[in-house]
């Protein structure tokens, strides 16, 4: 895996049908760092799937999203970029460092670290498609204006927007927004 890229990136040329029931659906394009080896158009249609999940955003009712094709207008990026470029795009998107590590949600959309995407974390022991899913809800909640959670309680979910990569403090790793009942998993302002 590379460290670092050219910073250029490929737009998938996929699309996906309206997902949730809000008014207005939220576009994105999601694009993929020239040269990794990522297919944007398979890394598309895994972000369409996350989020159009039942325990995703869209159980809100009022939040829609819809994957859009390069050349199509769009209202946010997801981008998948190597470590450093990402903290180059996350320092000049919201002046966050993000040290080779994480992931940031930037004022046009969303940028996953590669290493993330890849690897997972050692805090969360399911399958990377389900870190995965933590990667594309946690970032795509800031985009929604939610802010950072902690754990509610030792043996409880930790909420989507808990920093999970830095440590669980009892909770239970959880990739969903809601839970399996329809309820939005929720904890303390961290």
């Amino acid at each position: 895996m590379p460290a670092a890229g050219p910073g250029t990136f490929v737009t998938a040329r996929a699309r996906g049908a309206k997902a949730g029931r809000g008014a207005r659906p939220l576009r994105y394009v999601v694009q993929v760092e020239t040269g990794l080896g990522i297919s944007p158009d398979r890394a598309a249609s895994e972000i369409a799937d996350i989020l159009g999940a039942p325990r995703g955003w869209t159980r809100n009712g009022t939040t829609s999203f819809q994957l859009v094709s390069a050349g199509q207008p769009y209202d946010l990026k997801v981008k998948i970029a190597t470590p450093g470029t990402a903290d180059a795009l996350c320092w000049a998107g919201i002046r966050q460092d993000t040290h080779g590590e994480y992931n940031c949600e930037v004022p046009d959309g969303v940028v996953v670290n590669l290493k993330r995407w890849v690897q997972g974390s050692p805090t969360f022991d399911g399958p990377i498609h389900e870190y995965r899913a933590l990667i594309v809800n946690h970032e795509m909640g800031h985009f929604l204006d939610y802010t950072h959670q902690g754990c509610a309680g030792p043996g409880r979910l930790a909420p989507v927007m808990m920093q999970q990569i830095k440590g669980l403090h009892g909770c239970v790793a959880n990739a969903w927004p809601y839970d399996e009942n329809g309820d939005l998993v929720s904890g303390p302002p961290a």
